[in-house]
């Protein structure tokens, strides 16, 4: 036996007998499963009677405007949404949006932010965190990742100047962002945190929710999130006086009574609002869903438990460092390597196991893409890119050279809330089997 075939055989059958997975094939040339395993979309995979019920209630209703309708009672299916939606994540106010875009255009006009102003956002997110705040004319200041993915703590102060109002601590592939450094120091500076929930929604840090840590959060209810209806967002805060902002800014300027009602009366007046009112029908979906998010992220937490204790003993490996593990969403599970060529070769054998791994994903390195390198705006003149601060400020590789690098040196498995145990011991089965010899050659 090849010396390769003997520490592959090996690790298999260190699989079978210390971490739990049951060995299912002795022959190693064989795949260790004969299909692809495949992750699929959270939300949808739980979708019952529960969510049908709702969406008849609103049909049944013919009021599918939020606000009110022919009916003899005043529709309740996004305001009930928004009051327990505020409870789970333990904050005072949530606002129901269409989108965690939309959440985020809010939270920030909410903030008062704009031209002049400065907005830090960790370089490796989504694009949406970059749209709003060009969106608002203020302009985007990138900080680097560390090796959890989410912002480094100790980047972000040389990022701050006086003209920083905003930190964006960006909760990425489900991991928890290391908060109580970022919030120390936005808190020393004066400065406003925005936690964006989007990737992990239902994920916590040091027992709290994430989204009750921030002056004001986000959340997307998008297909690819914890609960869905496709689409949808919410906006969650303890501050009255930034939730009324935020409910005018996504209703055209107005403060609706339901919400008028919640904050005990009007304490500011019309403003030029945006139009990002939730439907009845979505709202519905979304109640019934929120309702199952603790045992959507049970399932979830549970296979990426087994995967880890299967996994935790393999000589020299290293995971994504989670800040608070108990918090994580554990949508994956991804491992550390010596360099890029080493990944990849990882994710080609992974792939020939039958159990598809890649690169982090979800999000991209905004500063080196091409439009934001090259400040694109909506117009010529906009005023993100017009002071003197903005034509100085540059972006590209050099940007953010340790964001990319640690983003070539990991890979990882997407994992489903629905996998069997035969699925995650075929996760187990197959890093064991492929770790050492991409490893060790």
């Amino acid at each position: 036996m090849k010396r390769r075939e003997f520490l592959a055989t090996a690790a298999l059958a260190a699989a079978g007998h210390r971490g739990g997975a049951a060995v299912h094939s002795a022959d190693q040339s064989q795949p260790v499963r004969q299909t692809p395993l495949r992750a699929r979309r959270f939300g949808p995979l739980y979708y019952d009677e529960a969510e049908q019920k709702e969406l008849a209630d609103v049909l049944a209703s013919r009021q599918p405007y939020r606000w009110y309708g022919d009916g003899k009672e005043a529709p309740a299916k996004v305001l009930t949404f928004e009051r327990e939606f505020a409870a789970r994540m333990q904050a005072r106010y949530a606002l129901a949006v269409t989108s965690g875009s939309a959440a985020l255009t809010t939270a920030l006009a909410a903030l008062g932010i704009g031209p002049g102003d400065e907005v830090i956002l960790p370089a490796w997110t989504w694009y949406s965190c970059y749209n709003a705040v060009i969106h608002c004319g203020a302009l985007p200041v990138f900080a680097e990742i560390d090796d959890s993915f989410n912002v480094d703590p100790k980047d972000l102060e040389a990022k701050i100047t006086r003209a920083t109002k905003v930190i964006m601590a960006v909760h990425l592939l489900g991991v928890p962002c290391d908060m109580d450094p970022i919030l120390a120091l936005a808190r020393g500076r004066g400065v406003k945190v925005l936690e964006d929930c989007a990737q992990a929604v239902g994920g916590s840090y040091k027992g709290r929710p994430l989204g009750s840590l921030g002056d004001i959060n986000i959340y997307s209810l998008q297909i690819a999130k914890t609960i869905s209806a496709g689409e949808g967002g919410a906006v969650v805060t303890n501050d009255p006086a930034l939730f009324e902002r935020a409910a005018r800014y996504h209703d055209l300027g107005i403060l609706r009574p339901p919400h008028q009602k919640i904050l005990g009366g009007a304490r500011d007046g019309m403003l030029p609002g945006n139009q990002y009112r939730m439907s009845e029908f979505t709202g519905g979906v979304l109640l019934a869903q929120l309702r199952k998010l603790d045992g959507i992220v049970a399932d979830v937490r549970a296979v990426a438990r087994r995967i880890h204790e299967g996994i935790h003993d393999l000589a020299g490996i290293e995971l994504r460092r989670i800040p608070d593990p108990e918090g994580d969403l554990g949508s994956s599970v991804f491992l550390k390597f010596r360099n890029k060529d080493e990944r990849d070769r990882f994710v080609r054998a992974m792939d020939q196991e039958n159990i598809p791994a890649g690169p982090p994903g979800g999000s991209v390195v905004l500063p080196i893409q091409p439009h934001i390198e090259r400040k694109v705006t909506v117009h010529p003149a906009w005023p993100s890119f017009a002071s003197e601060r903005g034509r100085s400020i540059r972006y590209g590789a050099d940007c953010c050279p340790r964001t990319s690098e640690i983003l070539d040196r990991f890979a990882g498995v997407s994992l489903d809330p629905k996998f069997t145990r035969r699925d995650a011991d075929d996760i187990v089965a197959a890093i064991r089997k492929v770790y050492p010899a991409v490893t060790r050659t």
